[in-house]
């Protein structure tokens, strides 16, 4: 079937021209001359430019969101599952650097109805990594002297700025920083070394 690949080819020149040029800097004739498809083409898979940048941020977010899930309801306990957990979200995001960047760069400029829904499914996300945390504090093995969901912000607010200064050929990969950051969230609940 030919559909899948002009959607993927749309999405992957996108992802490239708002790298490079940023989001307000592309226009959707570049991409589709890029992409080698016409306007149509483009408006059959993705209703507007907004389209195309939630998308590229959705498909990253969804595939978490699945890892996520498997982790939370997975084997271990919650403070494993939550180490898993943080460390997976650090080495997914490192792993789809460009599409994380270019979305943290440019949500600011999606229409308001579109961040609200990108919002809500990133909210989700965050709730269920939140609820981890709270499991684990109702259980008495993580520090209940922060809010889970302040800790949860806390968390993610250094994991959204990792497009501002990992590198993959820096010193670190994107496994490696997972697990130091996944160890620096679970030593600030108070639990010892899990790290696996």
């Amino acid at each position: 079937m030919k559909e899948e690949p002009v959607r993927q080819r749309l999405l992957a020149e996108a992802t490239r021209l708002f790298a490079e040029r940023g989001f307000e800097g592309t226009s959707v004739q570049e991409i589709v001359v890029a992409a080698g498809v016409t306007k149509g083409a483009m408006y059959h898979y993705f209703d507007s430019k907004d389209d195309l940048l939630r998308e590229i941020y959705g498909r990253v977010l969804r595939m978490q969101m699945d890892r996520l899930t498997q982790i939370a309801d997975g084997p271990g306990t919650v403070e494993q599952r939550l180490h898993r957990a943080a460390a997976d979200v650090v080495e997914t995001t490192t792993a789809n650097l460009d599409d994380s960047k270019i979305f943290f760069r440019s949500m600011h400029l999606l229409a308001p109805e579109t961040q609200k829904i990108v919002r809500a499914e990133r909210r989700r996300y965050h709730e269920r990594f939140r609820d981890l945390v709270a499991e684990g504090q109702r259980a008495g093995v993580l520090s209940s002297k922060v809010p889970a969901e302040l800790v949860v912000d806390y968390f993610f607010g250094s994991v959204h700025h990792l497009g501002t200064w990992f590198h993959v050929a820096g010193p670190l990969t994107g496994a490696q920083v997972g697990r130091h950051f996944a160890d620096l969230l679970l030593a600030s609940l108070g639990a010892g070394d899990v790290g696996e």
